[in-house]
């Protein structure tokens, strides 16, 4: 059953947001289902190490895992394509009619997703199981930038066996990063490579890994760290710069000497137009990140219309703070530069920045329980995005907690220049990546014993950051800017910002504008600093369609609680509108389904 089939078909799935979900009785079709979707998830978890230490789950008969990385190469790309057709043709063998509605809410969940990542196969080239990346080597993109990241925040050392788990993955680090190589050379062949200002930044970043003596990088720094902090001897620190040194450094060069070799003759066109079936690739892309289907020109058209009403929005609180000169736009860059809005770009700036940040976090958690029936257990704290990949890092970002209590979520802010993060914007990226944004949504699900394994941690853009961008809205609803104008213009610049972003992707990818034309058009409508505009664009430009699905996901979101709103009258209850979030992230075709289901509207 493909996506549209069953979204057709599948009327009763939104029931199973009406009442409780039961717990499967032993032998019913049910229990056969949660069964093989359990079984989905572990088959997937078994090669994707990363994953296992991510959630917690590295332990036990899966401990091995813990000192492996996942396989880079095409070989591990088909294997796991192969895997998902494999379930993809299990999961078809279920008669669908004979679940209870709950069930067939994660049936439809899922074959959603299989049918996702299968559908890419036919491009070819880049990342397309998931969220759409048409390059293996990127400024986002890569083994290079993201494992130190992750060995540094994700891997612990509790004792030996964990330090010689993290020595193991250093030992495979090279041929993860050997693994996209190859497949960055096929894909060159056929004309797909990033353009040149992207290679540009990826060179400097991989720079910043390799320019440095073996024992400063993060790799061996963190390590020491871990190995003191665990009272375990230095010895293996000695190890470690081994092999970053002899190892880890040489398979950098090589991958650093394809860039070089790419850029020089790398074009300096943004879209992905420009790859082979590339209108097609954007509007897979877009789908993929939405959830919902819009041609290219809707979502240029969506952005416009939606950036005219911001705009005037916004234009009326800047009047009413004495602001009357120049565009909305131009009077943004004024707030922006005033002094009384920034930190010191100095390192106790950065600290009194996320102080900041902490106490915006603390003062909401407090509130939770005005909007919400269930909050999550799980602590979630606030980091600076590490020094070594912030050039090429988002703005801000979330990671959930482990499953066994043992980490905290973190959301991580980019400070490379805190003139990109003024203060009146703080708070709603606060509510954004923290709570009632992502922390609360992912962790809800994460937490919950009634969710299959394979969807608790289930990630749909639409969906999830749609939410987080709603979360913005629902705290300004609750009045944490009362009395404060300038954050509520932080809050409608950043509703300002991912309208602008529908307009940018859509105008680079599907219009074929330039980097140039994208970032002057987003600065003059949002006032955003142009260093953090610059980074902005050009993470579009190796993830079509992702920036859409914030707004997007948005506009459904309020859509359907003003649809319920308008069908239940006084007895509306906004708690009750949230407990949605317990059934799980889906797309947002299956969303409004359920929504609408368990509200009565037909």
């Amino acid at each position: 059953m493909n996506r549209r089939q069953f979204l057709t078909t599948s009327g009763a799935t939104a029931l199973a947001a009406s009442a409780p979900r039961a717990f499967a009785q032993p032998g019913s079709q049910d229990a056969r289902l949660r069964a093989m979707l359990d079984g989905f998830f572990y088959e997937r978890l078994d090669e994707s190490p990363e994953q296992a230490t991510r959630l917690g789950l590295d332990t036990g008969k899966r401990a091995a895992l813990r000192g492996q990385l996942a396989d880079t190469s095409a070989a591990g790309a088909a294997k796991d394509l192969a895997r998902t057709k494999v379930q993809v043709k299990q999961l078809a063998g279920v008669d669908r009619a004979k679940l209870s509605p709950a069930s067939q809410l994660d049936y439809d969940v899922v074959a959603y997703q299989m049918d996702r990542a299968v559908g890419g196969e036919r491009f070819g080239y880049g990342e397309t199981a998931g969220r759409y990346a048409p390059y293996i080597l990127s400024q986002l993109t890569g083994s290079y930038r993201e494992v130190p990241d992750f060995l540094d925040s994700q891997h612990r050392v509790k004792d030996a066996a964990d330090a010689d788990a993290y020595l193991s993955r250093l030992e495979a680090f090279p041929a993860a990063m050997d693994g996209e190589l190859a497949r960055q050379k096929a894909d060159a062949a056929r004309g797909v490579f990033a353009p040149d200002y992207i290679l540009d930044t990826t060179m400097k970043m991989q720079a910043a890994l390799r320019d440095q003596p073996a024992a400063q990088t993060v790799l061996v720094a963190s390590f020491v760290k871990k190995l003191a902090a665990a009272g375990l001897p230095p010895e293996r620190a000695r190890q470690a710069e081994k092999i970053v040194a002899e190892k880890i450094f040489p398979a950098v060069d090589r991958q650093r000497e394809l860039v070089a070799q790419l850029r020089a003759k790398a074009s300096h066109d943004a879209g992905c137009w420009r790859l082979p079936d590339g209108e097609a690739f954007y509007a897979a892309a877009a789908e993929a990140a939405t959830t919902t289907r819009l041609t290219g020109d809707e979502i240029h058209q969506m952005g416009l219309d939606q950036v005219a009403d911001i705009s005037g929005r916004i234009d009326a609180i800047l009047k009413g703070q004495g602001m009357s000169q120049g565009s909305v736009g131009d009077r943004l860059v004024e707030l922006n530069k005033r002094p009384d809005q920034l930190y010191p770009n100095t390192d106790p700036g950065r600290e009194a920045l996320l102080a900041q940040l902490n106490s915006q976090i603390i003062a909401m958690q407090k509130r939770l329980g005005e909007s919400f029936n269930t909050v999550p257990k799980a602590p979630v704290e606030v980091r600076r995005v590490p020094v070594t990949i912030q050039a090429g890092a988002p703005g801000g970002y979330y990671q959930n907690a482990s499953l066994d209590g043992s980490r905290p979520a973190i959301y991580f802010i980019n400070l490379r220049d805190t003139f990109d993060r003024p203060k009146f914007g703080l708070a709603t990226l606060s509510y954004h990546e923290a709570v009632p944004g992502h922390h609360l949504q992912v962790s809800v699900a994460l937490e919950s014993d009634s969710i299959p394994m394979i969807r608790r941690r289930g990630f749909y853009s639409g969906y999830s950051e749609g939410w987080a961008l709603y979360s913005e809205q629902l705290a300004d609803e609750m009045g944490m800017y009362e009395g404060d104008p300038l954050g509520q213009v932080g809050y409608l610049q950043s509703l300002l910002f991912r309208a602008t972003r529908l307009v940018v992707d859509s105008g680079m990818h599907a219009k074929r504008w330039s980097r140039e034309k994208a970032t002057d058009y987003l600065i003059a409508t949002t006032g955003i600093a142009r260093g953090r505009s610059q980074g902005e664009i050009d993470r579009y430009t190796v993830w079509p369609g992702q920036a859409c699905s914030y707004k997007i996901g948005h506009t459904v979101w309020t859509q359907l609680r003003d649809e319920v709103k308008a069908k239940q009258g006084a007895k509306f209850d906004l708690k009750a509108f949230h407990d949605v979030l317990t059934l799980g992230a889906m797309p947002l075709d299956i969303l409004k389904q359920a929504v609408r289901q368990r509200a009565g509207i037909a």
